[in-house]
């Protein structure tokens, strides 16, 4: 791949983070953010004040996989010096930089994005959670695996998701196109892995939720199409918590 040698070197890094202690990717005045974290270190490393970009801008709970992020430096460093470095001065900040690489001038870390895949963990049992605390939804009462897996099928697609996302989202449209959505278990753990060019916000919480309550025998797998068709927030799941989604990984 041939790189834009007339502007700033730019970077990708594939990032990785416990998201409970802090207000979500992006930066804010009210406490401690992802992105905020990740650009102080790239001062320290450099001297430069950057702007760095993510390809999902999670919510306040949420953690991350492979996140992935750019900027732009006004020099040219190692890749193997911006991963290093970067780490050395994130801890002991539950972040990690898990790669960095040269990119084109006109690569963008959200907008080139051709597939987000997320990853909701389940720990379907009686105890409360300890170890998974922060990492998993705790669900006690005994899930319908099977009817679950049916119900997930029905949110792949081009479909009007206006009753699957929170009230707080901006987005003009609520037209989406849903790649995959699965369903599966493994003794405890059930993870449902949804994968989108692009999200709602809340989107893959409340499909998560939606599912829960199909586990539960609240709402019939059959009937997931007619809840999609309604448009309705009140008639779908409730909004699964923060702590048990993942940003899986970013397709370009």
């Amino acid at each position: 791949m041939s790189l834009d040698n007339k502007s700033m070197p730019k970077f990708k890094i594939t990032v990785e983070y416990d998201g409970t202690e802090f207000v979500g990717w992006q930066r804010q005045k009210n406490g401690p953010s992802i992105q905020s974290s990740i650009e102080d270190a790239i001062k320290k490393i450099t001297s430069e004040t950057v702007n760095i970009f993510g390809a999902g801008r999670t919510d306040s709970g949420v953690h991350a996989k492979g996140q992935v992020a750019h900027f732009e430096l006004s020099n040219k460093i190692s890749l193997d010096n911006i991963r290093d470095g970067i780490n050395q001065h994130l801890r002991p900040l539950p972040i990690a930089i898990l790669d960095a690489k040269e990119v084109n001038g006109d690569f963008h870390a959200r907008f080139s994005a051709q597939l987000r895949s997320y990853e909701y963990l389940i720990i379907n049992r009686r105890s409360p959670l300890t170890l998974y605390k922060n990492q998993a939804w705790g669900v006690f009462k005994q899930l319908n695996i099977n009817a679950m897996k049916k119900a997930a099928i029905n949110f792949e697609g081009k479909h009007d998701f206006n009753g699957f996302r929170s009230i707080d989202c901006q987005a003009s449209s609520s037209i989406k196109t849903i790649q995959s959505c699965t369903v599966k278990k493994n003794k405890q753990y059930i993870v449902i892995n949804v994968a989108a060019k692009s999200f709602l916000h809340s989107q893959v919480r409340i499909i998560t939720g939606t599912l829960v309550d199909v586990g539960k025998g609240k709402i019939s797998p059959t009937n997931i199409k007619k809840i999609i068709e309604s448009k309705d927030r009140s008639k779908a799941g409730t909004t699964a918590p923060a702590h048990g989604l993942y940003l899986l990984k970013v397709e370009y």
